[in-house]
Order: structure tokens, then sequence, then C-alpha cells
């Protein structure tokens, strides 16, 4: 087997992960993308409501897709353009998650599937302050000119494959592996009325995602809280495991929540950046892009300057903090 995997990225429609609006995939043969499919949908029924904090990311509103097929009527198309790939996601534990929490909700069966992080892979490879998908992007010498686009993200995504494996040595992704000491991860099958529901799927059953309704009142951060010791049973492949983490800015959420979910998945949360932080989290609404332009905290400030000193750190937004614990946007965040 040579260089030949899916690349696949979703948009979805509000924090739970089972509201996908719109899919992009590039599958890649040789190291090279032979072919590309993208389709928009409507998220399954009950939990099709746009929160405008997504369509504010993506651009997709609900009038968009409102003629379109919902996704388990889209699912065996996109399970065909598959095939029996590895899967590779930029954050390949949102995109899995997508799949699974959909199916789950659709009552739909779905195929186990292997898969791997070019998130976890780039900080391997490249000296970045943020890992986010355009610095990488830019850092493997691919264009990304529409960012959240899910088409225009899934391509980056496979260039940035390609660069990693070419920048190893290998011929091949066995190879790579090999060279990397990992093997993918595995997602796997589900079966309706067999296997338990995914915790993304049933803490959105308990707080409900359908409707605005499902949002309370934001009453701003707390102090700064405990800092939780890391869960030693954590699932080392996790993005956050090991990382020690640190939080700075408002978010939609207590950030005594925050830390104990980075906890409960294998990080160190701290409360001030020093040489031994690895990720700081800013609220605000900071994208990647804020590093560029200086609309930054202290806190990043100092990050950056760590970083120019040759500390491996990074830089996480909100919403890319939201998906790697897998949680949704806060009850009644705005």
């Amino acid at each position: 087997m040579g260089v030949d995997f899916t690349s696949i990225d979703f948009e979805t429609a509000n924090g739970f992960r089972g509201s996908p609006c719109s899919v992009g995939l590039s599958k890649v043969r040789g190291g090279r993308i032979v072919e590309e499919a993208s389709w928009l949908m409507r998220p399954p029924e009950g939990h099709d409501f746009f929160d405008r904090r997504n369509t504010g990311i993506h651009g997709i509103e609900a009038w968009m897709v409102a003629d379109k097929p919902r996704f388990g009527d889209l699912f065996p198309e996109i399970g065909a353009f598959i095939g029996e790939d590895l899967l590779v996601a930029h954050n390949a534990a949102f995109d899995l998650g997508v799949i699974r929490s959909a199916l789950e909700v659709s009552d739909l069966p779905g195929p186990a599937y292997d898969y791997t992080c070019t998130v976890m892979l780039s900080r391997r490879t490249y000296s970045l302050p943020s890992h986010s998908l355009p610095f990488v992007a830019e850092a493997a010498g691919v264009p990304l000119e529409n960012h959240h686009d899910a088409t225009a993200d899934a391509r980056a995504c496979a260039g940035i494959m390609i660069d990693v494996v070419r920048r190893s040595g290998a011929g091949s992704l066995d190879e790579f592996f090999v060279l990397q000491g990992m093997t993918p991860n595995h997602a796997p099958a589900y079966r309706p009325g067999t296997d338990a529901l995914s915790k993304a799927t049933r803490a959105a059953l308990e707080r409900g995602t359908g409707s605005p309704q499902a949002a309370g009142s934001w009453s701003g951060w707390p102090a700064e809280g405990v800092n939780s010791p890391p869960n030693p049973a954590a699932e080392p492949g996790h993005p956050l495991y090991g990382q020690t983490i640190v939080f700075t800015g408002n978010l939609g959420m207590p950030r005594q929540h925050a830390k104990d979910r980075a906890a409960d998945l294998g990080a160190r949360p701290a409360s001030t950046v020093t040489r031994s932080t690895t990720v700081l989290v800013v609220g605000d609404g900071f994208e990647a892009g804020d590093l560029r332009n200086g609309h930054v905290t202290g806190k990043a400030r100092r990050v950056l300057e760590l970083h120019e000193r040759g500390q491996q750190i990074e830089v996480l937004s909100e919403a890319e903090f939201l998906q790697m614990i897998g949680g949704s946007w806060p009850h009644g965040s705005q």
C-alpha cells in the first residue's frame, strides 16, 4: 500500500457533533489527490437547529439545506466514497464523532474505521504557535483559501498528511506508521440497539439540541478555580492527553468546568503560563489569525514569547477546545 487514504471534514449546525450540515472528502492515491466529493445536508431530525455561532463560522444557514437530503439519506454515498480507506482529519476525534453521533440519532448502523489525526501528526512535524488548520496548512505549503468550507478543509488536510509523510521519508503509510512508532486509531462499528450510545449523544439527548430553548443563561467566568489532577485512565491518543493547559479570557463555560473536562481527558490544568505550559485556550472570540494581528491577551503574548524561544506550546480557540473535549456551546453563551 502506498500513500493512499481519504481525508474528511464536517461542519455542524450546532454544538452537538451529530448535527452535520456539510461534508467534504478528498481521496488520495500514491500521494496525490485524485478525487473529491462534497455534500450539503440537513442534520438528523430533532438535531437540525442552526446555532448562529456555528453559522458565523461556516456560513451555512438552515434555508441553504432545506431541500437537501438528511445525513442518513446521504451516508451510503459518503460511506461508498470512503470505502475501506484510512480516514484522515484535522482533529479527527471530532469528525469521527460526527459520524458516530449522527448515525446514533439517525438509528442507522455504520462500519468501523481506522483513522489518524493531522493535529497530532503536525505536533510531531512542525514547530508552530497554533496547530489550527490554517497554520499547519501554511507550514505544509498547502493552499487554504476558504477555511471552514468542508471541501477546502478536507483538501488542505489531505495536503498536510501528504507533506507529513513526505518529510518522514516513508514511501507508504505502513512504513510511515512504523517510523513514527504509531498505529492508526480505530473507531468501532456501530450497531443500533446493541451498542451503547456515545457520551456526546447521551449528553445531547439529555440536554436537547433541536431548538434555541436548549440554552439557558451565562454567568461568565468565575474565579480561577482548582487545578484537578489528570485522569490516569484517560485515552493516551487524545490530543489533550499529557498536555499542561492554561485558560485565559472569557469563554461560555465556568473555568472550573473547562479545567475539569481537560483533566478528565488526561491534561494537567494550570493557572499561569510557565515553561511547562504546552496548551493555552483563549476565549473572547479568539481565532488563530489573531496571533498575527496582536489581538491577544497577556497570557497569549507570553505564549508567543516562549514559542519564539523554542518552547513547544500552542494556542487553541474556544471552538477548537470544545471540539477536543466533545462538548457543545455552553447553555446560553452568546
